[in-house]
């Protein structure tokens, strides 16, 4: 399949891309938790773990994220010039180069991890947090080459592939959760296995449905191209910049949330889990923002790039706007779901009232990164996630760490340095849409 988007009303595409994508990374995210659900059955301690693994492990995967929206970039700027065989080409080149990513990624994973666990570890979680991410670590390759297969299936304006996939592993990760925990008492390592089993899953039913598109070629038919390599690089270096940044940053959080307790520390992991629901929908506006942007782009009809942003925004707000209110009314009870401990509930539905505002900034700094990848210069996101990510969290935490205060005033130090990051964002991307 490949969905022109180059053509025809603006809207349904953005529905037709984004509402499939939505239910996917919906239950992609139910997957992670169910795992947050099994190890709230574990322990408090497990609990910490797979917080602290979450941070660890996206910036290992921050890089393949960023890597594969380029492929999705080059792809869809291909087709958009109705090139197949060039896109045929860079298909090939991209699928190549996620396994040899792959395979480095796994490599610095295992070797820097340790490390960066026992920095700011409570010696209670430690010994669990490194039991399950060494398993993940080397399932690395599953996970990769899943971004990678999708990013070509989004370029075709294929996202019904991956919601399918993710609908099913995560019906399945909960019933390896059960079994692991529950019959053969593996504890996090049990979690680990699971996910390993699913994303492997994924990866083989993603490459069966691009093996019956236009996009796909025999691996005997590739040929190194360094200049698409080159192309992928220059394209994917900023976003997966930006993606590590992320994961960067929520390691940086979690270092300073520390200092409040291994509570503070699992409400943190709980509370990520519960604004990734509600975030979903707008990650479905990013993708088909990406994918509309990027063909129109490659097509040159630039004078569609603009309401398709217009429209991803204000669908955006639309829901930042509920996701708020939801957390006003129900954030404690979204807590207590995944745990029965106090104090986590109550640090968590803190945490959910306070950044759930930011939902309002993340909707501009996820679509105008979008659209900025699209039109190939994505350049500015790269000193602006070090700031958002880096520079101002560990000035600002630092500060507060020093006054010693509440918790609370962190969380709304880190809302108000996103929206700073967004309305640059919108300043910049605007300004650059405009000399096309």
């Amino acid at each position: 399949m490949h969905l022109d988007l180059t053509q025809g009303d603006i809207k349904p595409h953005i529905f037709k891309l984004a509402f499939p994508a939505v239910i996917g990374y919906f239950f992609h995210t139910m997957f992670n938790v169910t795992d947050t659900y099994f190890a709230g059955m574990i322990s408090t301690e497990a609990l910490a773990a797979l917080s602290l693994s979450a941070s660890v492990f996206f910036m290992i995967l921050a890089i393949a994220i960023g890597m594969s929206e380029a492929l999705t970039s080059l792809t869809g700027n291909a087709l958009g010039e109705k090139d197949i065989p060039k896109a045929q080409h860079i298909a090939l080149n991209g699928i190549v180069f996620s396994i040899l990513l792959s395979i480095s990624l796994s490599i610095i994973g295992l070797i820097a991890t340790p490390y960066l666990v026992e920095a700011l570890g409570d010696p209670s979680y430690v010994k669990a947090t490194l039991e399950y991410i060494n398993i993940i670590l080397y399932g690395v390759i599953f996970f990769v080459s899943s971004f990678f297969l999708n990013a070509l299936l989004n370029a075709l304006g294929d996202t019904k592939s991956f919601r399918n996939i993710l609908i099913f592993t995560a019906f399945l990760n909960i019933l390896l959760d059960y079994m692991f925990i529950k019959y053969f008492e593996t504890g996090v390592k049990g979690i680990a296995f699971a996910t390993i089993i699913s994303e492997s899953i994924a990866m083989l039913y993603l490459f069966y449905k691009l093996n019956k598109t236009k996009l796909w070629h025999k691996l005997s038919d590739y040929r190194y191209d360094q200049k698409i390599i080159k192309k992928l690089l220059l394209q994917g270096i900023p976003p997966s910049v930006n993606m590590f940044m992320m994961a960067f940053g929520m390691y940086i959080i979690t270092y300073f949330v520390a200092d409040y307790g291994k509570e503070a520390v699992a409400a943190y992991g709980i509370g990520m889990r519960i604004e990734q629901i509600f975030l979903m929908p707008i990650v479905g506006l990013n993708i088909a923002v990406l994918s509309i942007v990027s063909q129109n782009s490659g097509a040159k009809a630039y004078e569609r790039i603009s309401p398709t942003v217009n429209l991803g925004i204000f669908y955006g707000f639309i829901i930042s706007a509920i996701g708020v209110i939801s957390f006003f009314l129900f954030g404690e009870q979204f807590a207590s779901t995944m745990t029965t401990n106090p104090i986590v509930i109550a640090q968590t539905a803190l945490y959910l009232k306070v950044s759930g505002f930011a939902f309002f900034a993340f909707v501009l700094v996820f679509i105008y990164v979008a659209m900025l990848q699209g039109i190939g210069k994505p350049a500015i996101i790269v000193p602006i996630s070090v700031y958002r990510q880096l520079i101002a969290p560990i000035i600002v935490f630092s500060i507060l760490a020093y006054l010693q205060v509440d918790i609370i005033y962190l969380w709304f130090s880190l809302t108000a340095i996103i929206f700073s990051s967004g309305i640059f964002l919108w300043w910049y991307a605007e300004k650059t849409l405009k000399t096309l």
